[in-house]
């Protein structure tokens, strides 16, 4: 999101809310008002999209693969731009590698705790996840909280950077709003192995469980939910800014939630 977009979403202080609490109100950090966010090209921007939908379709292909799709299809693309495209996208091929117990330097690695648990009751397991959001002059990312029972989405926001801050957002009013699940699932995403995450999860008692990295399987209901929302609501628009996309995702979560079979 550009920043004249972020200032015409957040009023500057002395109107009738403060910027810490139109933040809340748009699930924005305040970090995102007032940082820069990323430049990216249009070219750029049409290419993140495309490697988005083939992401979705075959999540085990890295940038080989994708760049031979592409190239099938007429886009003249090297391997070098699509691993720059997908490590700001912030995906990666999801199937199993030798090394991967790796995560950010100095975080450390949680064990894999659901394998043949069985997982019937609410608060039982949440998990967490990150995604990219493609809208017509920019992008965003995209953090959700779900229940592993239920598959509800109990807490989400947006962010234009992908740091730490959106993530404890939206893990604690998870907490805030639904109790105390006895484990918590995520990736190895440097998000979620920080300190400050970690922390969050150990100061409540939690058990904290961390998929192997690039096994997508370990998180299939997160993944889910990813493909459901970017196929039936953000891939059939082209949000023209982060207030579009805010709307259009609350409207789809809360149709998810309440409505959806």
């Amino acid at each position: 999101m550009s920043l004249p977009e972020r200032r015409a979403m957040v009023e500057r202080p002395g109107e009738n809310l403060s910027v810490r609490r139109q933040c809340a109100l748009l699930n924005l950090p305040r970090s995102g008002v007032y940082r820069p966010g990323p430049v990216t090209g249009a070219d750029d921007l049409a290419m993140m999209r495309l490697i988005d939908e083939l992401h979705l379709k075959w999540p085990f292909y890295g940038s080989r693969r994708m760049v031979f799709e592409l190239n099938q299809a007429g886009h003249g693309i090297n391997r070098k731009r699509v691993q720059r495209l997908m490590r700001v996208m912030g995906i990666e091929a999801l199937v199993p590698r030798p090394g991967t117990s790796k995560a950010a330097p100095g975080h450390k690695i949680y064990p894999y705790l659901l394998r043949g648990v069985s997982i019937t009751e609410p608060n039982h397991v949440w998990a967490s996840d990150i995604t990219y959001i493609p809208m017509a002059q920019g992008f965003l990312y995209l953090v959700a909280t779900i229940d592993w029972a239920s598959r509800a989405v109990l807490a989400w926001r947006l962010s234009n950077t992908m740091d730490t801050g959106f993530c404890i957002a939206a893990l604690d009013e998870a907490l805030a709003r639904h109790g105390t699940p006895k484990i918590f699932n995520t990736d190895q995403g440097a998000q979620f192995t920080s300190a400050a995450f970690t922390g969050r999860l150990e100061a409540a008692s939690i058990k904290i469980s961390m998929d192997g990295r690039g096994r997508f399987m370990d998180n299939i209901f997160i993944e889910r939910l990813w493909r459901s929302i970017k196929y039936e609501e953000i891939h059939l628009k082209a949000y023209a800014d982060g207030r579009e996309a805010r709307d259009g995702i609350g409207t789809w979560m809360n149709f998810y939630n309440h409505r959806r079979p």
